[in-house]
């Protein structure tokens, strides 16, 4: 059964990597790439669509594990898979209506996607292996990173516009991985408690099928409610209060780091005809940060009682260095900047090392963050995994789509002001939370 459990992890872990291959990849462009747009009909916005995903995605979080109960994790997985490859889809002949329409049903489909992750991932583990799975399925996820920005590099190195058989050609490669990915979910296998579940159906065959279907509907009414009113008790608790601080901040640098920088990066004029194929360099970078923080602080740490805390103060370090250097090295008027490109100079003169620097840091700072999160949600809410991980995605969601809305119209100096007192504060509350989790362990155990 473990070795079954490991396999999930892997696969669940294989089929995240292809899908994000797409979607990242995607969020990480497309703003250059609409803003390259020959079609004087097309009014859409890269930040607003994403800004509508997030908020939609917020508030879907709040059902999501009433899904999850009804139609089961693996199902769920599968038919969020296909909505993300709606969103992907609509950018090989892009139109407003459509790619607005699909931004809200991706939103709900996302919502769904990882409240079921997060419930997976927890079913699949145990106490002593919640942090090596955690880590394994963060490095697979991340290496989505990678290979999507990389013949974005290769395509768009020396370009100063995306032309239309361009976009069509990457979109239709990245809407077959994203294919592939939602496939990937149907050969996730059963754990034992599923299978002791079916045994238990069959051993009540004897009754009639009609009688045992209102049984299994009511059962999952039943626990699509409880699973709600367990996400409306969780919200009053102090520890996920503590942690809403902390969750806030991975959204507003999920925002940045996503969509924000690469087109700070592909915006600025210093970088000459090198800028379009940076932004390519600056996602793989921003991967491999965060594959490397995956690998070392989920795979590589075992005293669970006292790392996270460290690690989480590492993010924060990480991350306000790179806040330091983007202010100095981009122009502040990068993500705003209705031409393809801003004349304006920075205090420094812009580099390019530099700028990809940054990038390593934001996904390593990034994957400090969220692999704690995901560690000690798993451990203090082992038996409300659903309810937790849809609290987590609801209000990082919120404040990713928030940080989208404003990214248009708000300097960069702003931006990164704001992080960092969110980042602050929320590591500060993190802090709070661990302590009160070692205490109750002493307690305990005196």
């Amino acid at each position: 059964m473990a070795d079954i459990r490991t396999f999930n992890v892997v696969i669940l872990g294989l089929g995240f990597l292809l899908i994000f291959t797409a979607f990242t990849t995607c969020g990480n462009i497309e703003q250059t790439v609409l803003k390259s747009l020959d079609n004087g009909s097309f009014t859409g916005s890269g930040y607003h669509s994403l800004g509508i995903i997030y908020g939609v995605f917020s508030f879907s979080n709040l059902l999501a594990p009433m899904a999850i109960a009804v139609v089961g994790p693996r199902l769920t997985m599968f038919f969020s898979g296909i909505l993300y490859s709606g969103y992907i889809a609509v950018f090989i002949f892009p139109s407003t209506w459509s790619f607005y329409l699909t931004s809200v049903m991706i939103g709900v489909g996302a919502a769904m996607l990882w409240t079921a992750q997060g419930h997976f991932l927890v079913e699949n583990s145990e106490a002593s292996t919640i942090n090596r799975n955690t880590g394994m399925f963060w490095a697979l996820l991340q290496c989505s990173m990678l290979f999507g920005n990389l013949y974005i590099y290769f395509d768009w190195n020396g370009a100063t516009e995306i032309s239309d058989g361009s976009r069509k050609t990457i979109f239709t490669t990245l809407l077959v991985t994203s294919v592939l990915g939602t496939l990937t979910f149907l050969i996730l296998r059963q754990t034992d408690r599923q299978q002791e579940m079916l045994s238990e159906e069959e051993g009540q065959s004897l009754l009639s099928s009609h009688v045992m279907y209102k049984q299994r509907a009511r059962t999952a009414v039943n626990d699509a409610k409880s699973e709600f009113k367990m996400i409306l008790h969780l919200l009053k608790t102090k520890t996920i209060l503590l942690l809403s601080c902390c969750m806030a901040y991975s959204g507003l640098e999920l925002s940045f780091y996503s969509g924000v920088y690469g087109t700070c990066i592909g915006a600025t004029a210093q970088f000459g005809e090198a800028a379009k194929g940076l932004i390519g360099i600056s996602g793989i970078v921003v991967g491999a940060g965060e594959i490397v923080g995956g690998g070392c602080f989920g795979l590589m740490c075992k005293n669970n009682r006292f790392r996270r805390t460290s690690v989480v103060f590492l993010g924060m370090v990480v991350h306000f260095v790179a806040f330091y250097l983007i202010f100095l090295n981009i122009p502040d008027d990068a993500p705003v900047v209705i031409k393809t490109s801003t004349q304006d100079k920075p205090f420094l003169t812009p580099s390019a090392s530099i700028a990809i620097l940054c990038s390593f840091l934001l996904g390593l700072g990034d994957s400090c963050f969220n692999t704690q999160l995901y560690s000690i949600l798993g451990h203090i809410y082992a038996e409300q995994s659903s309810p937790a991980f849809a609290i987590f995605k609801f209000i990082q969601s919120i404040f990713a789509a928030v940080a989208f809305l404003y990214s248009g119209y708000l300097l960069l100096t702003w931006q990164l002001l704001f992080m960092v007192v969110i980042g602050f504060t929320g590591t500060l509350c993190f802090f709070l939370v661990e302590r009160m989790q070692n205490f109750s362990l002493d307690l305990q155990e005196y």
